[in-house]
């Protein structure tokens, strides 16, 4: 792997490293303010963490449940909490029902509910300012409530119309059984930006009833779903996890060497004829029996002869030298190469040609 590679590869690990720390900061600092609309889990603006924490505060069980109604193991003690639901589905509705007849307390906000329960619609916007129409125990202590300004009830059916302004009710309330439904036309009230704003906050804890009650808030109407295996894992945490091994993965890629053997800077070239002749002469040096050491190349050269001279294989020295001077060699001179002369058998050798062409031309 060249060098310009190495660094871009380190780089780009040392930005993932980076990214990874981020991001483990943002999930120890809590990150940015954000999340789904009225979800207890979203500190931005619109959601209801702070409402949440309010209730941990003034001595309630806060469970915030990733399953539907219908699933839910709802005890008549509890406080259930739907704010502005996409929809409700009828089978939801129908255990609901059932929590609140058994003695169980809804606080609901939006048009969602569905015959027993009380089914109010939706009217005209109104101020940003409410006071109570009825003196009930939930709003004991409550002047008057900040909103957005948001929608109001224009027909509460058998519901008692409490709180609200010219525009009509924005809290709407009805005992049904041995229980008690709280509907709000506008949640925004015990969203984090108003919580605080006039008598919000005890108007909060009026809705969710004494501190002995369990407060269940169902954020599978805000996108939380249950998880199982990687779900389960939340999201800062995965994103965490795949910059970690991003990280992890282009740091090996920086660091490891290419497959196979280093690639060579330029073409291995044949050793000089040079050395070869010395390496041939070092090696007659060393044996003793030079006649023996050169044979193999005698015998090429009668080969080429008798190819070249179309004598049969087994033609004696006298045919050679009669059939020497055919190929432009002196009987003498072959004399010398087949016998024990090493210069005479080179320079004749070389003069017979290439014995790879000469074997391709038999």
């Amino acid at each position: 792997m060249s060098r310009g590679w190495k660094i871009a590869l380190s780089l780009a690990a040392a930005v993932a490293a980076l990214n990874l720390l981020l991001a483990g900061l943002r999930a120890i600092s809590g990150g940015t303010p954000g999340g789904p609309t009225s979800s207890s889990y979203a500190t931005g603006p619109d959601g209801d963490a702070a409402y949440a924490s309010l209730l941990l505060k003034a001595g309630h069980h806060v469970v915030r449940l990733r399953i539907s109604p219908a699933d839910a193991a709802l005890r008549s003690t509890d406080t259930a909490v739907i704010l502005d639901p996409p929809s409700v589905e009828r089978s939801d509705a129908d255990a609901l029902d059932a929590f609140v007849l058994d003695g169980g307390r809804l606080v609901g906000a939006g048009s969602w509910t569905k015959a027993p329960l009380p089914t109010p619609t939706l009217g005209d916007n109104g101020s940003t300012r409410s006071e109570p129409f009825a003196p009930i125990a939930e709003l004991a202590g409550v002047r008057s409530v900040e909103s957005a300004g948001g929608s109001r009830w224009a027909d509460v059916g058998r519901a008692l119309p409490s709180l609200g302004d010219d525009a009509g009710p924005l809290l709407a309330v009805a005992s049904e059984g041995a229980g008690r439904v709280l509907l709000l036309s506008d949640s925004s009230p015990l969203q984090n930006r108003l919580l605080d704003q006039a008598d919000n906050a005890r108007f909060a804890l009026g809705l969710a009833g004494s501190a002995e009650r369990r407060v269940v808030f169902f954020e599978t109407y805000h996108g939380y779903g249950r998880g199982s295996g990687l779900g389960a894992i939340p999201s800062r945490w995965r994103t965490a996890l795949l910059l970690e091994a991003a990280a992890v993965l282009t740091f090996m890629l920086a660091r490891a060497r290419r497959l196979g053997p280093p690639e060579a800077e330029s073409r291995a070239l044949a050793p000089p004829r040079v050395e070869y002749v010395r390496s041939l002469a070092a090696t007659l040096r060393r044996t003793r029996d030079r006649r023996a050491a050169l044979d193999p190349l005698r015998a090429e050269l009668r080969r080429r002869i008798l190819v070249r001279t179309g004598l049969p294989g087994d033609a004696d020295d006298a045919a050679l030298r009669s059939a020497a001077p055919r190929l432009g060699l002196a009987p003498e001179d072959l004399d010398a190469a087949l016998g024990d002369d090493e210069l005479a058998l080179g320079r004749l050798f070389a003069r017979t040609g290439d014995g790879r062409r000469q074997r391709w031309r038999s």
